[in-house]
């Protein structure tokens, strides 16, 4: 079995590690609190990965380095570009090749449904960024400098987001109590909502199956739901009555984006919950045979792990 280097802790590094670990591989999850999953085949380390020298040494005779990284959307201008940059020269050092999980940033609005294969045409700042990184990559890789792959999701959905998900600690303790859920954007608009189960399975393949390198990869995600129809899904699983879903009033989010930094960079992707979202996630599942986990079994599992704690009021 080989060495897997993972920069990030949060719900997707901490998975994807997980999985890697249960399949016997040594997996080495880098952050800097030093924090991460409990496994005998994990170890833990303490660095700044923009350290090109300290996260090439992390790297060093890794088969894969994956980009599970996640700074607050208001530090994203400035914390990416040298993350990025660390994990483009430390993946040239060592060889590694480089694994990076990313969105649907980069695609422009109305372009639904989003093929892993389209353009990249950024209308938003963030999706600039991720657009470039993306660019970055796959030019080193093309240029044989490199090996790299990476994986998009939409929205992420399930256990263990907190309030990264639009339908985590924002939503679903409202609805498990009966109360209103209130959603950013048109609540009766389908949209991709990605299970965090099968991001981290779609990582995992990645990083160890030669056929990814060299494009990008849609994580497998079932078919689009309203917001609305998402709640109802999970007041269903838990057995409770459906409670009412509605939108985010417009002058609400403004003011708040006045104080609250996170509130503002939410504003410039409101679009993707304005209209049909919907990822195309058919040549994953062609190429790895990797399918979405089943609604149901999506639920049962976001319902459980938030009764597993005491919900919120």
């Amino acid at each position: 079995m080989s060495l897997h280097t993972i920069v990030g802790a949060g719900a997707v590094g901490s998975g994807t590690a997980r999985r890697l670990a249960d399949a016997g591989h040594h997996v080495r999850v880098v952050t800097r609190s030093g924090n991460g999953p409990i496994h005998p085949n994990i170890e833990l380390v303490t660095a700044d990965a923009t350290d090109t020298a300290r996260l090439t040494e992390l790297a060093r005779d890794a088969h894969a380095l994956y980009n599970c990284a996640n700074p607050p959307y208001e530090k994203w201008a400035d914390a990416w570009p040298p993350l990025a940059a660390a994990l483009l020269r430390a993946a040239e050092a060592t060889g590694a090749r480089l694994v990076t999980m990313s969105n649907l940033y980069g695609f422009a609005p109305g372009t639904s449904p989003m093929t892993a294969s389209g353009p990249l045409e950024p209308t938003t700042r963030k999706g600039r960024i991720r657009a470039d990184m993306w660019h970055d990559a796959r030019t080193a890789h093309d240029d044989g400098r490199i090996r790299a792959t990476e994986a998009r999701a939409s929205d992420y959905f399930g256990p263990g987001l907190g309030e990264t998900s639009h339908l985590g600690d924002r939503a679903v303790p409202r609805a498990l109590a009966g109360k209103r859920v209130s959603m950013i954007g048109a609540v009766d608009v389908v949209h991709s909502w990605t299970y965090i189960d099968d991001v981290c399975t779609t990582l995992a393949t990645l990083g160890t199956d030669d056929r990814a390198l060299g494009r990008a990869w849609h994580v497998p995600t079932l078919p689009p739901r309203s917001a609305t129809d998402m709640v109802a899904g999970l007041c269903a699983a838990a057995g409770v009555d459906p409670v009412k879903v509605v939108r985010m009033p417009t002058v609400a989010l403004r003011l708040g984006a006045v104080f609250v930094p996170m509130v503002r960079e939410l504003l410039e992707m409101r679009y993707q919950f304005d209209a049909p979202f919907e990822i195309d996630s058919t040549d994953t599942t062609e190429t790895f045979g990797l399918t979405a986990t089943p609604f149901d079994d999506q639920l049962r599992a976001t319902v459980d792990s938030y009764r597993a704690v005491s919900t919120p009021s």
